[in-house]
């Protein structure tokens, strides 16, 4: 899985800091991540240079193998809290996905306790061979 990181001008988008989101979104995401292509990581300052409550946005797109994106948004009053916001809400996203796939293919599998029944067409063959095998017996004797 690839995981893009980008940010706007008034965030410094160093070395440092997009090794943390990758690390961040790596660690949120670890149960899904074989079932991800990529992740792509916008984080921004609503207000610019200003100083302001719930200024930094973090926007997070997922991509499922072959599923449409699922994008979240999380706003914070800083860039760390709007990343680990952003990457939680797309875990519970990733996990509803995924969880109704599960349940879909779940709901086919055998109920425990049940045995799987043989097509009728075994169990034709199966009583024909039976009755034939009765049938020659009697003829024998």
């Amino acid at each position: 899985m690839q995981i893009e990181v980008f940010s706007d001008k008034n965030i410094t988008a160093d070395e440092r800091t997009q090794n943390w989101v990758k690390a961040t979104v790596e660690v949120t995401l670890e149960r899904h991540l074989e079932d991800l292509t990529r992740v792509i990581v916008h984080a921004t300052d609503e207000n610019g240079g200003k100083a302001g409550t719930k200024d930094k946005r973090c926007k997070m797109e997922a991509r499922p193998k072959g599923h449409q994106p699922i994008l979240v948004s999380h706003d914070a009053d800083t860039l760390t809290e709007a990343v680990q916001g952003a990457a939680t809400k797309l875990e519970h996203k990733l996990e509803h996905l995924f969880g109704k796939l599960r349940g879909k293919h779940a709901s086919k599998l055998p109920i425990e306790g049940f045995e799987e029944q043989e097509p009728k067409e075994n169990v034709d063959a199966l009583l024909e061979e039976e009755f034939l095998e009765k049938e020659q017996a009697a003829l024998n004797s």
